[in-house]
């Protein structure tokens, strides 16, 4: 897995989103229709705030998806990911097709129609973070990182609820919902190229794990060295305890 070390946040944003403007491009120079899933957290507010903005990238040849949406919330809250990305990134751009994922009064069958969706054709491109727990998507410690479903209904443990307080999101812990919907970790290591984006220093202990940790299902992210085309943004702050010589080997700003 390719480590790159901004010197800020911001920095970190401008640089994955300097690499994913080239993967797509190069997917779309190849191929009629490029497939998308995106992350929906602060941490990826600055990366897709520079990606909005990469030159040549033809939106109108790629459908996006997205990978988790909370159980219970009004349709129209501002926390419903979905919400959150056409805030953030989707309304600003012309792109073929948003995908949401609606969990609806039957989040089982909406689990259906959405792995439906992601089989119709490859995902091309998959843009993520890791949560304090070492989550991937909504996919909490202990995951099962070879999952039969592709999309599925979790509980969310306190540690992930409690990172959603802490971005901000909620105003407190019991507001936070207590189930979703989230792509399973194979749904996601299935994406042709994987750009993983994590700031802040309270992501740090997670990181040290994902690079250090056994591959299993206590620490999620740790799946993410099992692919062959990953690549982990952080700043200085999330680096923090990364190994002396890791950092120098990866470190780029």
């Amino acid at each position: 897995m390719k480590v790159h070390v901004a010197k800020s946040r911001a920095e970190l944003g401008r640089l994955a989103a300097h690499d994913i403007g080239k993967a797509l491009r190069e997917v779309l120079r190849t191929r009629a229709h490029v497939r998308l899933i995106l992350a929906a957290a602060p941490s990826q507010s600055d990366m897709l705030a520079a990606l909005r903005h990469e030159p040549e990238i033809d939106w109108p040849r790629i459908t996006a998806f997205h990978m988790d949406e909370y159980i219970g919330l009004p349709a129209d809250a501002p926390q419903g990911f979905a919400n959150w990305l056409k805030r953030e990134f989707v309304g600003h751009l012309p792109l073929a097709r948003f995908e949401p994922i609606n969990p609806g009064d039957n989040p089982e069958a909406a689990c259906k129609r959405y792995a439906a969706l992601l089989a119709e054709a490859p995902v091309d491109v998959v843009l993520l973070g890791i949560g304090t727990n070492g989550h991937l998507a909504f996919n909490d410690p202990p995951a099962d990182l070879d999952d039969p479903l592709p999309v599925k209904v979790v509980a969310l443990d306190t540690m992930c609820r409690e990172q959603q307080v802490l971005d901000g999101c909620f105003p407190t812990l019991d507001a936070v919902p207590r189930r979703a919907i989230t792509l399973t970790v194979p749904t996601l290591l299935a994406g042709g190229e994987l750009f993983c984006c994590v700031p802040g220093l309270h992501k740090s202990a997670a990181v040290q794990a994902a690079l250090e940790a056994p591959i299993s299902g206590e620490c999620p992210a740790t799946a993410l060295r099992t692919h062959p085309r990953c690549t982990l943004y952080l700043d200085h702050e999330s680096s923090s305890l990364m190994k002396a010589d890791d950092h120098n080997n990866n470190s780029r700003t």
